[in-house]
């Protein structure tokens, strides 16, 4: 039998967007799915049953998604456009009014092109014309999609990756585990399951996405593997689900990036003060005097006016003996537990409150949980016991109404009336490895491999229900170290437990990057490093200075030495951190703006160069450099002993100014700038307005809110506009309560001029504005049409 009798599809029908075809001879079902006219969804089936028959990963333009997912079939939240098809029995072509689709029906190999407005149509993405799906299990276990690859194409994406940001040519397994002290540069698998990533022609310049709903383990090469009977490829396999599989068509990188986190849903607005200075270690948990060293911790930081909003509770605070036993209190090491929370809180600081999935064999409410059939079981039906820390225990199954209830009921009895804050839900990558593990399904029953990825997912989303239910007025603020495609709906992430090394700082920041191309905004790194040994001054230093330009800033360890990473580490160093600490204060509006749009408007918080100026090819070359937000160029320091810096400034009109020096360079240009150990380079994007809070705040007074505007005009002429978004940083009625600051300002070779609407409902808690321009800058300013006198504090308007 040839491969063309073997693998022929025939057409079935056409309805409600949907275009069915059946493999002959077989019970295969195939399915193109017309979502939207930049957006085509591939299912591929064994009959009408599917492996997984609902999803929890699409959640188009959601704050959320039922416990029990949402039907997989369901297409009522796309636009279902008007689309075109012709069928000759032998090539079927889908065509929208962006995108077109060559279906050749001898193995339902597509052929993908993007459609312009001028009538342009460019190919992008090609099966393997040799057996590009795996219908009988001829090319291995699992399911496989095999593409085409060419020698000009870029692959940006799939989570927080090691290594490089272009992932050409690499092979990468997507499977969570616990890799304490990965090698940023080299390590894989990592932490978390995102199944998607960009492709981009150097070429046409055109890009798109492809996203796999698929939450088993799986393994994505990248051009890795070769064989001559085949041409150049890729491919995507996974172990168990089915093939369900989304493309997304830029044209643009930042195009995709943003139609991608609208598919998988909101970032979730978190509270204002998610943004400040978080504490953390394990040495101070693990201690036998636990709340006493916690408690100096706080002492510290109001001796050395270090500015801390929260502190991260590490999972010390559970343990009996040596084990750790989540939702217990050891009362040894925390002899006032409610005492210590009320301490902390009378500080102004939060707690975040470490929380595992899995108990062990001995935990005081394994045998509770074991006779109710709550964890994830083996295939014989019994407990599924795994190996968890430094003893066996088993998985909470989070696909059990009863578990999740339980979960719920323990986050709100055990942290949340204690006064604890937040869940900090750790160890959340389910390392079972047993084939037959079955999972609870919501009564259906369903093999774990096929829901891996979902577990902590809904870990995180019973922990961030418990939040809600309990504090209905304000937002919730979670962490996950785990996830998948959807986590951002719930928690901040980050890049887990990295070794302290100049290497993880540089592969961190791509780390970081690659997530945000991935849909994960809010995110961030161990700063300082977590495993391995402490981090000498310089390198902490350092360290600081990247982490104070990431949405989570959180100072994080467990070194070998017990040493702990804090500002006050070194004395030689300390004045230093503490002044970085306060600009991060002071940019607080400038972070929680971007949060806001990320929330709102899908854009990303981090990026690449790339992201923002792909018209300028030099971006696309690997470099440590990135943009927060739309304005600021962040050029860290990754090497030890450099005190200059190279720097790249992408190709723009309105060029860069270095922020220390106000001195400002024409884009296009590779230029040396001064790194002292002060700081590190800070270039702002030519025409910007960059919110900060102008107080000068201490320990003691870091709620204190002054509104300043930096202004950094044209040289020559030109506008820009910004919009500052303002709220109590807390209440969950944030929609309908906030207001929004509109500035506009208009530059000539004369003159200034800045103008301001305020409008929303939420009564700003500071009275006067204050603007301040570069220190070289002459030109006269003028705000809502009055010339402006220069003070002791800028250029100050009271509103």
């Amino acid at each position: 039998m040839s491969l063309r009798e073997k693998y022929q599809f025939q057409f079935l029908e056409e309805k409600n967007n949907t275009l069915s075809f059946s493999l002959e001879n077989s019970d295969v079902l195939a399915r193109i799915i017309v979502l939207e006219q930049d957006m085509i969804r591939v299912f591929m089936t064994k009959s009408d049953q599917l492996e997984v028959k609902n999803t929890w990963l699409v959640a188009p333009g959601m704050d959320d998604v039922p416990l029990k997912g949402r039907d997989r079939l369901d297409l009522s939240p796309f636009s279902l456009p008007e689309y075109s098809f012709r069928n000759d029995g032998r090539v079927c072509i889908v065509e929208t009014e962006l995108l077109k689709l060559d279906i050749d029906l001898d193995g339902f190999k597509i052929t993908w092109f993007s459609k312009d407005s001028e009538g342009n149509v460019k190919q992008i993405a090609a099966d393997r014309s040799t057996q590009a799906y795996n219908f009988d299990g001829s090319l291995g276990e699992g399911i496989f999609h095999y593409l085409q690859r060419t020698k000009d194409e870029q692959y940006y994406g799939l989570g927080e990756k090691s290594g490089d940001m272009d992932r050409y040519g690499k092979r990468y397994r997507m499977l969570s585990i616990d890799p304490m002290g990965y090698d940023a540069q080299h390590t894989d698998p990592l932490y978390k399951h995102i199944p998607f990533y960009i492709t981009r022609s150097k070429q046409t310049g055109i890009s798109f996405g492809i996203f796999y709903d698929n939450m088993a383990q799986s393994i994505f090469d990248m051009g890795n593997e070769m064989d001559n009977y085949h041409g150049w490829y890729r491919y995507y396999q996974s172990m168990d689900g089915d093939l369900d599989y989304y493309i997304i068509l830029g044209p643009e990188v930042k195009d995709v990036v943003k139609k991608y986190s609208w598919l998988t849903g909101k970032t979730i607005f978190a509270p204002k003060w998610s943004f400040g200075y978080s504490g953390s270690t394990m040495t101070y948990t693990d201690a036998p005097d636990a709340q006493e060293q916690l408690n100096k911790f706080i002492e510290e930081c109001e001796e050395h006016d270090i500015l801390c909003d929260s502190f991260q509770l590490s999972s010390g605070y559970t343990s009996i003996e040596d084990k750790r036993y989540v939702f217990n209190w050891n009362t040894d090491k925390f002899p006032d537990a409610k005492g210590f929370i009320n301490h902390y809180h009378e500080k102004g600081v939060k707690l975040c409150a470490n929380i595992k999935p899995a108990l062990l064999k001995d935990h005081p409410l394994f045998s509770e949980l074991n006779e109710k059939e709550m964890f994830i079981k083996s295939g014989d039906g019994n407990t599924e016991m795994s190996q968890f820390w430094d003893e066996v225990g088993a998985y909470v199954d989070f696909t059990n109404e009863e578990s999740v209830n339980w979960w719920k009921k323990k986050v709100t009895e055990q942290l949340l009336e204690y006064g604890i804050d937040s869940t900090w839900n750790d160890n959340n990558e389910f390392e079972i490895w047993s084939k037959d593990a079955q999972c609870n399904g919501f009564g259906e029953g369903i093999n774990f491999e096929a829901v891996r990825s979902l577990q902590p997912l809904l870990m995180m989303k019973a922990s961030y229900e418990a939040q809600k239910e309990f504090a209905p007025d304000i937002r919730p603020y979670l962490i996950s170290r785990s996830g998948s495609p959807g986590m951002q709906r719930y928690v901040q992430t980050w890049s887990g437990d990295n070794y302290t090394s100049w290497k993880s700082l540089k592969y961190n920041i791509k780390m970081g990057l690659g997530l945000s191309m991935s849909g994960i905004y809010n995110i961030g790194h161990d700063i300082g490093g977590f495993s391995g040994p402490a981090p000498e001054p310089e390198l902490l230093v350092r360290w600081v200075q990247n982490g104070i330009f990431h949405p989570r800033f959180t100072i994080h360890s467990w070194n070998d030495d017990k040493s702990v990473n804090v500002p006050w580490m070194y004395e030689e160093t300390t004045g230093t951190i503490r002044d970085l600490i306060k600009f991060r204060h002071r940019i607080t509006p400038y972070l929680y703006t971007a949060l806001y749009n990320a929330h709102e408007k899908y854009e990303p918080i981090l990026r690449p160069t790339f992201y923002q100026f792909e018209s300028d090819v030099k971006t696309f070359e690997e470099n440590d450099d990135f943009m927060l937000g739309e304005s600021m160029l962040v050029a860290s320091v990754v090497e030890e002993g450099q005190r200059e810096r190279v720097v790249y400034l992408p190709t723009y009109g309105g060029g860069w100014y270095d922020y220390h020096t106000s001195v400002w360079y024409e884009g296009g240009q590779t230029v040396t700038l001064p790194a002292p150990l002060e700081y590190n380079p800070l270039l702002i994007k030519g025409g910007s307005i960059i919110p900060i809070n102008d107080a000068d705040s201490t320990f003691s007074n870091k709620d204190k809110d002054e509104r300043g505007f930096l202004l950094f005009p044209h040289k020559q002429s030109g506008s820009t506009s910004y919009a500052l978004y303002e709220d109590d940083g807390v209440s969950a009625n944030y929609k309908e309560n906030h207001t929004i600051v509109s500035l506009q300002m208009n530059a000539d070779t004369e003159k200034i001029e800045v103008s301001y609407k305020i409008n929303g409902e939420y009564k700003l808690p500071y009275e006067t504005f204050s603007f301040y321009l570069p220190e070289n800058e002459e030109r006269r300013l003028y705000v809502n049409g009055e010339e402006m006198k220069k003070g002791p504090n800028g250029y100050t308007v009271a509103l």
